[in-house]
């Protein structure tokens, strides 16, 4: 498939995607720069979809008066009051976001996969950690977590243990990721291969591997998102859509364009 690289700016979005921000106060540079994004980019959007890890970590809803996290919802509920619609599916880093979260930002709760029909496209949307099947230990304990019992149990705790437990489980991962392989920690293709197939839908939008890029087999085509770390050097980050006129669009932070000339 062509691919063109363009400083312009394709026709108006029908939706845009974004995941993997880590948002927290430790970053202020990359809450400054997602919330220009809100104002400047997707203000101008029909649809803006969340698609995780929004939140470097999300402890359960009862979080939400934090000042910081204040600063986020109040951006999300102002986009949403202007019209523009909003969909928040959960990472491996919020899965903990609820009803509370998503009533206060005006945001529809997605479960995944989700299949969206946007414009002339039929798009399947994860955050991709469910598909990172070659990690069993991480697979595990993703089984574990996402199981309604295990959290109630869990966010019946207090907020300050929750986050105590949270910053153990991040130090442990971080600890782990040392000795993983990218192979282990990216999806699978049987894994791509099966979701194409159940969702019977020929592209696929995903975060969570921080590895963007566009994958083609045959007519599928699999976006990868980008993470943003704005505080980092270089900083990094970008986002998606799929413009009016049917082409998919790649925008990245350092100004660079990535134009799919074949969906249009």
């Amino acid at each position: 498939m062509t691919m063109t690289m363009t400083m312009t700016i394709p026709a108006r979005a029908l939706a845009l995607f974004i995941s993997d921000l880590h948002l927290q106060a430790a970053h202020p540079h990359t809450c400054a720069a997602f919330l220009a994004f809100l104002r400047e980019r997707a203000a101008a959007a029909d649809a803006l979809y969340l698609l995780g890890d929004m939140f470097e970590y999300w402890a359960g809803d009862d979080d939400i008066d934090d000042p910081f996290h204040q600063t986020i919802v109040q951006a999300l509920r102002a986009l949403s009051d202007s019209g523009v619609a909003l969909y928040w599916m959960a990472g491996n880093r919020d899965f903990l976001a609820g009803s509370i979260l998503a009533a206060a930002a005006g945001m529809t709760m997605l479960a995944e996969p989700h299949v969206a029909r946007i414009g002339n496209q039929t798009i399947t949307l994860v955050h991709g950690d469910a598909e990172c099947t070659n990690d069993s230990a991480y697979m595990a304990f993703r089984a574990q977590v996402r199981q309604a019992a295990w959290q109630a149990q869990f966010l019946a705790l207090p907020l300050a243990q929750r986050k105590t437990i949270i910053a153990g489980l991040r130090e442990g991962s971080r600890e782990a990721h040392g000795s993983k392989s990218y192979e282990m920690m990216d999806v699978t293709p049987q894994a791509i291969s099966d979701l194409f197939a159940s969702t019977k839908s020929d592209i696929i939008i995903h975060g969570h591997t921080h590895r963007p890029a566009l994958h083609i087999n045959g007519a599928q085509r699999r976006y990868v998102l980008p993470d943003w770390e704005v505080d980092a050097e270089p900083p990094r980050g970008g986002w998606i859509a799929v413009q009016a006129n049917g082409a998919i669009v790649r925008y990245q932070l350092d100004g660079r364009v990535f134009v799919d000339v074949d969906s249009n």
